[in-house]
């Protein structure tokens, strides 16, 4: 079986995380709120894909740079609606430049700064979001 490779990125800044509203147009979880991402290119032989693929991601959807220190948080894997299995990895991420808007309009709604427990209690928050924003969290309190 051949996995899609996902990666994510939780960005932190003065106490909030930034969030992406998905486009209703997106094939998983569309309308939904989510960390900034997307699948890895196929590069051939490459090194540090993952985090070169985090920071593509993120500058192509919300026009933003993170610092080149990334931390991993957590992984895990789900089935799209249409059957694709995915592979998701999700790094810490510190904002290094730039305001963030919905750069890439057919995959970002909207982008927004929320606390820890803005992003818990919001009716469009998924299981899969709370979860990976909870890991962040920890991690987040004990590397800063």
């Amino acid at each position: 079986m051949i996995f899609i490779v996902n990666t994510e990125a939780a960005i932190h800044k003065d106490g909030k995380w930034l969030i992406i509203e998905r486009s209703k147009k997106e094939e998983h979880a569309g309308g939904m709120l989510s960390l900034i991402g997307g699948k890895v290119d196929h590069e051939g032989n490459a090194s540090d894909i993952l985090e070169r693929t985090v920071k593509r991601e993120v500058f192509e959807e919300v026009g933003i740079i993170v610092k080149d220190q990334l931390h991993y948080v957590h992984s895990t894997s789900f089935v799209t609606d249409k059957g694709a299995h995915v592979v998701d990895v999700v790094f810490l991420a510190e904002l290094d430049s730039g305001e963030a808007f919905p750069k890439s309009p057919d995959e970002v709604e909207a982008v927004m700064w929320l606390t820890y427990e803005e992003i818990l209690e919001h009716p469009n928050s998924p299981s899969f979001l709370k979860n990976s924003i909870t890991k962040a969290e920890q991690l987040k309190r004990k590397i800063f």
